[in-house]
């Protein structure tokens, strides 16, 4: 009896050990297959990137040409300019109006994606050593005249760029069901009068909004809405409506089905001209759902407006180009320490020369909270504000701004 006891407890462990190599097997066959579904799955992301890669205008810049302040490097951060274009005809190159200029910087350390719009006809030193508006470098010398453009008056160290058509956003917001807004009595009746101009732009239907509220806004109407600028506010509320959209379309993007983001990227990709390579294209891809998208400002932080300049007509100008920019970097860079450079102290102080306008003694930048509006130092009676001629002393001769704008929605 206790023999038979004893072979069936043997059996016993072994049927047990049996079962438990079975269950291991079945544990790695499972690891196994994971691993590989995730290398298929990366694979079958990076084919989908380099198949589609074709459809950007792509526009090769020689690292060569792009200017870079001495000890401007970036450790940690990479930071890319964003343009909103403007030629309805899909040309995104010189001759463009970029009504939208976006400073993008990515922290890598923590994650985080922040955003500076530029102030379009803030008054900077252009790739020519000569002063216009900062759209004009795009307009003048298209995508490596602006980035030089904002490396030397920034401090900034931009590579790259991408010039997106204002029809692409139309489109990007149509294939991903609209987007939730809450418009104000004014914007909604200055969006109903230009949408239609919007709409017929982009080859869509218009559709007007009864009056202020919550709507989620189709592709006209928050194209029309970004580009609202005749309101309270002006170019500078202007701008910060560009960056909700831009929010608006980050969040809803990062969710949405690969069926959707493939419709999408076969429609924009031919609408955004771009410097990446695809290399950066493939990094860009695999990290974006990592990042978090964070604050956003307007830039310069402390400003006066209504000053004629030239041949550049009515421009912003910085209360201090330097102390403007070392804010600038405060937001962008929270982790970086170093003090502007001697280029943009220059800068800084031949703008307060050519326009006589001098950053106020007890301004302090550090209690002055950048709000895109509350920081705006303006004085409506421009009589009193000066008009610089022709005849003034500049570091080159001035050249005519083209791209300036009219309409409440441009």
């Amino acid at each position: 009896m206790a023999k038979k006891r004893n072979q069936r407890n043997l059996k016993a462990v072994q049927a047990a050990k049996a079962r438990k190599k079975r269950r291991n097997r079945r544990r790695r066959r499972a690891i196994v297959l994971a691993i590989e579904v995730i290398i298929l799955l990366a694979l079958s992301a990076t084919a989908f990137v380099m198949a589609k890669y074709d459809k950007f205008q792509r526009v090769e810049i020689n690292s060569d040409d792009i200017k870079i302040n001495s000890g401007v490097k970036k450790e940690g951060y990479t930071t890319v300019a964003l343009f909103g274009g403007d030629s309805r005809e899909g040309e995104l190159e010189a001759g463009t109006r970029t009504d939208t200029i976006i400073i993008v910087a990515l922290d890598h350390k923590e994650g985080v994606i922040r955003m500076a719009s530029i102030y379009r006809d803030t008054l900077l030193q252009q790739d020519d050593n000569t002063y216009n508006k900062a759209n004009h470098a795009y307009f003048s010398g298209g995508p490596k005249a602006a980035i030089n453009m904002l490396n030397k008056n920034l401090d900034l160290d931009i590579q790259d760029y991408a010039t997106v058509d204002f029809k692409a956003m139309s489109d990007v917001v149509d294939m991903l069901g609209g987007i939730k807004i809450q418009v104000t009595d004014p914007e909604a009746k200055m969006l109903n009068k230009y949408v239609g101009e919007t709409a017929k732009a982009s080859k869509k239907k218009a559709h007007k909004l009864n009056g202020g509220g919550v709507y989620t806004l189709d592709g006209p109407q928050a194209v029309t809405y970004a580009r609202l600028r005749k309101l309270e506010g002006g170019d500078y509320k202007r701008t910060e409506r560009q960056r909700l959209v831009i929010k608006k379309l980050y969040e809803k993007g990062i969710k949405a089905d690969i069926g959707t983001l493939n419709k999408i990227v076969d429609k924009i990709f031919p609408q955004v001209s771009t410097s990446f390579s695809l290399k950066d294209v493939l990094s860009l891809a695999a990290s974006a759902s990592s990042y978090k998208l964070g604050d956003s400002q307007g830039f310069p932080f402390e400003k006066t407006d209504g000053i004629i300049y030239r041949n550049a007509g009515d421009v912003v100008v910085p209360l201090g180009l330097a102390e403007n920019v070392e804010e600038l970097h405060k937001f962008l860079y929270p982790n970086e320490t170093k003090t502007v450079s001697s280029t943009v102290q220059m800068i800084s102080t031949e703008i307060s020369n050519l326009t006589n306008v001098v950053r106020p003694a007890n301004m302090n930048t550090e209690e002055e909270t950048n709000t895109d509006n509350n920081s705006n130092i303006n004085n409506n009676n421009n009589s009193n504000k000066p008009v610089i001629t022709n005849s003034t002393s500049d570091s080159g001769k001035s050249k005519s701004n083209n791209n300036t704008t009219g309409g409440g929605a441009e």
